[in-house]
């Protein structure tokens, strides 16, 4: 679906505007844990974005070292000790947390297989994540380790797609959920737009997730 380029940008432009909505919040909060957390989503958001367009390759070790480093730092914050007030401290957020780092270790994922893509044998002028599938047939019958390396990506893939798709559907039926479970009124007034703004991203970068593993399937 990539070969279509209103799809690639349209998919650009809701990374950007994810990952610009987790900058501008980052830059509200009041928590040190919670700004780099924010910062961390603004920055997958961005260097997914930056995948679709295939941009920056050489750099493409640098952008999967970010992205473990952020997923074992959400998994520290999932295992933290209660005592630790500003981490994952309750069940829901320990959930939240390890979601979160499930996203960050798939973006890295994306990104190597992308990697493994890239050095498959595909022309120098192949801009964006479409051309680097389009010539998917070319890599499979050279023989390169990359391409060897790559013939074992499909399955995880789609396991990847399954799991993305599936993180969607619940994010969007937390999304749809009109129960509000505050203690008053002013505090559920308070809390709802943001939940929902938090679901409503959860949402989209899941299912942009989904969609960008499904090409590679």
């Amino acid at each position: 679906m990539f070969n279509i380029p209103a799809i690639t940008w349209a998919l650009t432009a809701v990374l950007l505007l994810s990952g610009s909505y987790h900058f501008l919040q980052a830059t509200k909060s009041h928590q040190r844990t919670d700004q780099i957390n924010k910062v961390l989503h603004g920055i997958m958001n961005v260097l997914m974005a930056a995948m679709l367009w295939n941009l920056v390759p050489s750099t493409v070790l640098a952008q999967i070292a970010v992205l473990t480093g952020a997923a074992l730092w959400f998994v520290i914050q999932a295992v933290a000790r209660p005592e630790f007030k500003t981490l994952c401290a309750g069940s829901h957020d320990r959930l939240k947390c390890l979601y979160h780092s499930l996203s960050m270790a798939g973006a890295a994922v994306m990104l190597a297989m992308m990697g493994q893509v890239t050095t498959g044998h595909v022309p120098a002028g192949g801009t964006s994540m479409s051309n680097a599938a389009h010539h998917s047939m070319a890599r499979a019958a050279a023989p390169s380790t990359a391409a060897a390396t790559v013939d074992h990506s499909p399955g995880l893939a789609i396991l990847l797609t399954v799991l993305f798709a599936a993180a969607a559907a619940v994010f969007i039926f937390l999304l749809a959920r009109r129960r509000v479970t505050k203690t008053t009124l002013d505090d559920a007034a308070i809390s709802r737009p943001s939940v929902r703004a938090e679901h409503g991203l959860e949402a989209l970068g899941a299912a942009v997730m989904a969609m960008m593993f499904a090409t590679m399937s």
